[in-house]
């Protein structure tokens, strides 16, 4: 249990909660491409994507917990380096979902369970790179979870990590219970002509992601 200090109190307890909710529900790559990936997929496709997903937000909050996050409000160029980097990726898997979509032929067979295990493991590795190659996480943590560390906190780093901690289990329930909802619209994925078009809006709001991620700017420099 928490000693004293280290975590805010109850009021602004519940305000992080609720950020932390707002921002989890807020349409964007993470949302998205767990939604695409149980879609397309299946449950177990949108599960492996959100524990991805979650594990780079555990890598964010470590790096901004202990300075290095700082590093790209500091060195612009850093930012930029990382940013072309995630809006790459996402435009990569925004043009394999077009090609998907435009691809000929029927729905796909079911693939073997050997390759089923590989899949997940391709599906969360996904999730990890597309949210450790996005500078805005970083700059999420940075700016956000200091607001809410205890001024008169012992251990302040201890603090950080601890609302990092949270944030990463509230973010990681959202989408799951977002995979169980997501799975609920799979059986449209049996028509071809729902499964394409699904496919294809994921493709361009994927590029339409990585566009806007490019747009972005460091907050120094």
């Amino acid at each position: 249990m928490a000693g004293p200090g280290l975590l805010p109190g109850p009021a602004e307890a519940v305000m992080f909660a609720i950020a932390v909710f707002v921002l989890n529900a807020t349409p964007g790559v993470d949302f998205l491409l767990t939604v695409s990936r149980t879609l397309t997929g299946g449950a177990r496709a949108g599960v492996a994507a959100a524990l991805g997903i979650s594990a780079g937000c555990v890598v964010h909050a470590l790096a901004a917990a202990f300075g290095l996050a700082a590093l790209l409000a500091v060195y612009p160029h850093a930012f930029v380096l990382l940013q072309w980097a995630g809006a790459a990726y996402l435009a990569w898997l925004g043009s394999g979902l077009l090609r998907q979509a435009l691809r000929p032929g029927d729905a796909p067979a079911a693939a073997p369970k050997g390759l089923m295990e590989r899949n997940r493991w391709v599906d969360f590795r996904t999730g990890l790179l597309t949210n450790v190659l996005n500078p805005k996480v970083a700059l999420f943590f940075l700016a956000f979870l200091p607001q809410f560390v205890p001024a008169d906190s012992p251990a302040k780093t201890l603090s950080f990590l601890l609302l990092g901690a949270w944030f990463v289990a509230q973010g990681t329930l959202f989408l799951l219970a977002l995979v169980v909802l997501a799975a609920r619209l799979q059986r449209l994925q049996a028509h071809s002509v729902v499964r394409r078009v699904l496919g294809a809006a994921g493709g361009l709001l994927f590029i339409g992601l990585a566009l806007r991620l490019l747009r972005e700017r460091p907050l120094a420099g």
